[in-house]
């Protein structure tokens, strides 16, 4: 059944695909029984829980050209073709793939379904063994550190010792940081995008209005409305479109839409979507509901906003990576505000404190934050000399061609 089409057929029926997509998806799961619990930071353990995930490329013989991509808030394990659900492009498909910067010819890469998400790893919408039911509220909060302890997990099934690089935009960055620091000796190589070591008060802010949105929806009711066949898509739209203008930049909105009107020649003096501006965040809210779970918005919010990898260093970041081996190269882009310069460059500072091996490039665009996702011809030639640097300093196979 397509999720896209769920809605045409009714909101019972959006509910069914929705848990059924959460326990049974279309893709491969690892399921970790009651012998193998999560221990959550929010000192309780999760079991059994799964984990959903995809593959590209090929493995080599001892398992050292391993790429594993961690995915932003809005993204699933789906990088790049068809995904089976919306039928639309996966959503790396500028930067992954056969020639590509990161060459599946060359390099096996691994992409799992975070913690907390709709698309088959444990989150809201899975069913609870222990009642049957959807877990809605009743699933633990999750960290980031517990997303990636889930996938150190996944990488022990997969006889994945050691990961050749690791990498992602925004909440992908911070999986790649916490992987770095987590399991120092598993990572080769870190490429965060676009990313921070700590969620900001502004970005805090900014979830709280969406998580706001989702909770006053009538819809909702307290996050049991997949039991009461309901889905609170006015609240989930309007948080995607709150969030997805923090994507983008000013300039980026002014060059595409700046006061243009929608299908009109004048105001209407009324309420409907009269700029085209207007028209497009409406569009980006509807199309979100058609393949997002609203409390998994709520979850992996919440898991962006505690994370702080200095926290447990006594707020010194560079304790976090001290006696660090693995070679560091950050990416920013001068227009993201979301997650600005400023906060790559602490990082590339407490990099530099700890002696560990680190290189940093920011890239002139008026794209915003959403760069790291776009065709951005020195963020592609970044990548691959940072990958092919690494992959000689490992003694990985030329890349082909």
């Amino acid at each position: 059944m397509s999720v896209v089409r769920v809605d045409l057929e009714g909101v019972a029926s959006r509910a069914l695909a929705v848990r059924r997509e959460a326990d049974e998806p279309r893709s491969p799961v690892v399921r970790f029984g009651p012998d193998k619990p999560l221990k959550l930071d929010a000192r309780v353990e999760l079991s059994p829980f799964q984990v959903a995930y995809q593959t590209y490329g090929t493995l080599n013989a001892d398992k050292s050209n391993a790429i594993l991509i961690c995915h932003a808030l809005s993204g699933d394990q789906y990088v790049i073709g068809e995904h089976p659900a919306t039928g639309k492009p996966g959503w790396w498909e500028t930067m992954v793939g056969p020639g590509k910067p990161i060459d599946t010819d060359r390099y096996f890469v691994i992409c799992p379904n975070v913690l907390g998400g709709c698309m088959g790893t444990t989150g809201p919408a899975s069913r609870n063994p222990a009642t049957g039911e959807p877990y809605g509220l009743s699933l633990p909060v999750i960290t980031i550190r517990d997303t990636v302890r889930a996938q150190a997990m996944l990488l022990d099934q997969l006889g994945i010792e050691t990961l050749f690089c690791v990498t992602g935009g925004s909440m992908g960055a911070m999986q790649a940081l916490q992987w770095a620091v987590s399991y120092p000796e598993r990572v080769f190589a870190a490429l965060p995008l676009a990313g921070a070591a700590r969620h900001s008060a502004q970005n805090i802010a900014f979830h709280e209005v969406g998580r706001q949105a989702i909770m006053a929806d009538p819809d909702w009711r307290d996050g049991r409305y997949l039991l009461e066949g309901t889905n609170p898509r006015r609240g989930l739209a309007v948080a995607r479109m709150a969030a997805h203008i923090t994507y983008l930049s000013d300039a980026a909105l002014h060059r595409k839409f700046g006061r243009k009107l929608q299908d009109r020649e004048t105001w209407t003096f009324g309420f409907d979507a009269d700029f085209q501006v207007e028209s497009y965040l409406r569009h980006q809210g509807s199309m979100f509901v058609e393949r997002f779970d609203a409390n998994s918005y709520l979850y992996i919010t919440r898991a962006m906003d505690y994370f702080d990898l200095a926290a447990d260093y006594d707020g010194v970041l560079a304790h976090a990576f001290k006696g660090a081996k693995t070679r560091f190269c950050l990416v920013s882009f001068t227009s993201d505000w979301l997650f600005p310069t400023s906060d790559a460059r602490a990082i590339v500072h407490a990099l530099n404190a700890a002696a560990a091996p680190v290189s940093f490039a920011e890239i002139e665009t008026d794209k915003g934050h959403d760069a790291f996702l776009l065709e951005e011809p020195e963020l592609f030639a970044i990548v691959n000399g940072f990958l092919d640097g690494a992959a000689r300093a490992r003694g990985l196979s030329a890349a082909k061609g």
